[in-house]
């Protein structure tokens, strides 16, 4: 991505250098090139990545840093709102159908509708 002034790979001291070349050109302010790997690694959380996948995708050997990545968003969130709903709503059905209850839970699931 970066060639440095004698076409080889730039040494560390130097990338900085390149980088802040490279953003001012962009038209970009205060974007630091660890953010890339915060938000490529966010962007692998969002898709549903396990701790354990996070922690070999970044070579972190605990999970503490890992969970880092793992933020709580508006859209995950709604994501598993309605993957819940969806799971309460087949649960529903069966109980009514006389086919008991899903998995041994259905039973600790209120009906709103019963308040």
């Amino acid at each position: 991505m970066f060639i440095g002034a004698k076409g080889a790979t730039p040494r560390r001291n130097h990338f900085n250098l390149l980088w802040h070349k490279a953003c001012r050109k962009a038209g970009i302010k205060g974007l630091h090139f660890h953010d890339l790997r915060h938000t490529g690694n966010t962007l692998a959380a969002s898709t549903g990545a396990s701790t354990r996948e996070l922690m070999a995708r970044m070579g972190h050997s605990t999970a503490r840093a890992a969970l880092i990545y793992q933020h709580a968003s508006a859209d995950r969130d709604r994501l598993i709102a309605d993957a819940l709903s969806k799971l309460v709503q087949g649960t529903r059905k069966d109980t009514r159908k006389g086919k008991g209850h899903a998995g041994g839970h259905a039973g600790l699931i209120a009906d709103p509708g019963n308040d």
